[in-house]
């Protein structure tokens, strides 16, 4: 907080249990979609750069910094720049992923599944500042 000013609340420890389960399944549902979701915008981002490579050809007369090199495989590669404002791009897909690889997402679930069995221990009826500091960044 901007000069040294804290927020001082005191939160239920019901509903804090409450938001990390929704978390928990939040997580779980976005990894189980996480490799569809993947595909789906690595084919997204694919057309995208077959669009702009097709408006880019048409433009190449304008084209800067042209090198051409054959690649080890037999493959040809064709590099170029345009000036800008010389085409007008299309929307980029956006990546709203929030990936976690197997160890993160792994360590982030049972850090809140630890937290909820904590707290559903306790016979306070609300959660104290440092628990709170904690686990807010699962919240």
């Amino acid at each position: 907080m901007r000069n040294g000013k804290s927020i001082n609340v005191k939160i239920a420890t019901s509903k804090v249990v409450k938001a990390l389960e929704a978390k928990l399944v939040q997580l779980r549902k976005d990894k189980a979609n996480q490799k569809a979701n993947e595909e789906k915008h690595a084919k997204a981002l694919k057309a995208w750069n077959k669009e702009v490579g097709k408006l880019a050809l048409a433009k190449i007369s304008k084209a800067e910094n042209l090198t051409a090199r054959v690649c080890y495989n037999g493959m040809i590669s064709v590099d170029f720049s345009l000036p800008k404002g010389c085409i007008k791009l299309p929307k980029e897909p956006e990546n709203n992923l929030d990936t976690l690889n197997d160890w993160q997402y792994k360590e982030i679930v049972e850090e809140i599944e630890n937290a909820v069995r904590i707290l559903k221990m306790t016979d306070e009826e609300v959660v104290s500042t440092s628990t709170y500091n904690t686990i807010a960044r699962y919240l």
